[in-house]
């Protein structure tokens, strides 16, 4: 039984060699095959200012508030509204605007706003898109502890 064990063994090796050697040789890509259109990112560096995202935000803050947490808060005014940072890392990381400010909610009471605007971050890489996060407000803890991870 060892010895037809030992020869399937040495059999199985032979097969594998012989079909080794009758492949035919490897051939390098052509021109079209090697990542044809695949260049990367190119980012232009281009960031709207830190007040044009505060109607997204305004948006997404009651959406946010009203559909997953039930209640009424809504962004009424803003201030102090001002950058933090611009592109703080690499050069080829995605150009990101760091800001900070004030909000001022519906029930009176006045927290601070942290967020970013984010080149092609938008919907599917199109657009600018924003993350942000409301000291106190951030419920499901996205950007735990105090919204700390909404900036830079």
């Amino acid at each position: 039984m060892r010895a037809l064990s030992r020869y399937l063994q040495q059999f199985g090796f032979m097969m594998a060699l012989g079909v080794l050697a009758s492949s035919p040789a490897a051939h390098a890509a052509n021109p079209l095959e090697l990542n044809f259109g695949l260049f990367g990112p190119r980012y232009d560096g281009r960031v709207a200012p830190c007040e044009k995202a505060l109607g997204t935000i305004t948006n997404q803050f009651e959406d946010k508030e009203s559909t997953y947490w039930n209640s009424p808060l809504k962004i009424t005014a803003y201030g102090n509204i001002h950058e933090i940072a611009f592109r703080p890392w690499q050069s080829d990381n995605m150009p990101r605007r760091y800001c900070t400010g004030s909000v001022q909610l519906s029930d009176g009471a006045v927290r601070t706003l942290n967020y970013s605007i984010i080149e092609d971050g938008g919907f599917a890489g199109f657009n600018q898109g924003v993350e942000w996060c409301v000291v106190g407000l951030d419920r499901n803890w996205a950007f735990n502890p105090a919204c700390k991870a909404a900036r830079p």
